[in-house]
């Protein structure tokens, strides 16, 4: 009996490490941040379920695709945008806040606006998970790896290479940046969507991503968002991040 127990308790030790061995990079992650998330993976919507699939070559929208991958390369030749597809590509979050900021119109950091900090990057880090799914399911090949060329930053290939294409992380972290500063700053709005917005295209232009990668990944921003939502903890620190704000506008104001 006692045999058959070592052999059974093996067996599942086994499954677990093969499951573990076969987790993607982005599985991985997701994990890591999940313990610095108002949701879980497991409390985010299945998108594999809500999503269209990405266009297969048969599809006009996939024509688009192709289209808007020529139209980045040309792109890349200023180097005004070349410099801001660079900097956006960095997946290190300060980068991401340092960027925000510009158009947010208060430096945020850990030290002088730790409540915005914490609302936006516990926001984006939940953000982050609902990706996962989709990426792996549909494990669409990036536009670089299907034309067998170099985005514009070569850095970035290693990790990128072998990753699903559909949906993008990195617009789904721009767009809810954007909806989450704003709501705290509306009078920046305008400012933060456009940024958002632009962020997302700098993937089209690094070659990182098609066209309607981007343009799903907006959409799952927003339902992230709304998500965001239904947590007190959210709202919580929503509000504790207004009144920051309001204080450091306040203080700016008698400075001046």
């Amino acid at each position: 009996m006692k045999q058959t127990v070592i052999i059974l308790s093996l067996l599942v030790a086994g499954c677990f490490t093969v499951q573990a061995q076969e987790q993607t990079p982005a599985q991985a992650k997701a994990k890591a941040y999940e313990q610095d998330t108002y949701f879980t993976m497991d409390e985010m919507p299945d998108l594999v379920k809500c999503l269209p699939a990405p266009p297969d070559t048969t599809d006009p929208a996939f024509a688009n695709d192709v289209m808007r991958y020529e139209w980045g390369k040309m792109m890349r030749s200023d180097a005004k945008i070349a410099a801001r597809v660079e900097r956006d590509a960095i997946w290190v979050l300060d980068t991401l806040v340092t960027i925000f900021s510009e158009p947010f119109g208060l430096k945020i950091t850990t030290k002088d606006t730790p409540a915005i900090y914490k609302a936006l990057t516990k926001g984006i880090y939940t953000g982050q998970l609902i990706r996962v799914r989709p990426k792996a399911h549909f494990h669409r090949m990036r536009p670089f790896e299907y034309f067998n060329e170099h985005v514009l930053n070569p850095w970035e290939e290693g990790e990128l290479r072998g990753e699903g294409s559909y949906p993008s992380g990195h617009t789904i972290r721009g767009w809810l940046a954007a909806l989450i500063l704003a709501e705290i700053n509306p009078a920046a709005a305008n400012e933060l969507y456009a940024r958002g917005w632009e962020y997302g295209v700098s993937r089209v232009i690094s070659g990182a991503h098609w066209q309607s990668d981007v343009d799903a990944s907006r959409p799952i921003a927003s339902i992230t968002y709304s998500l965001l939502q239904t947590s007190p903890e959210f709202r919580r620190q929503m509000d504790k991040a207004k009144k920051e704000f309001a204080r450091k506008m306040r203080a700016s104001k008698k400075g001046k």
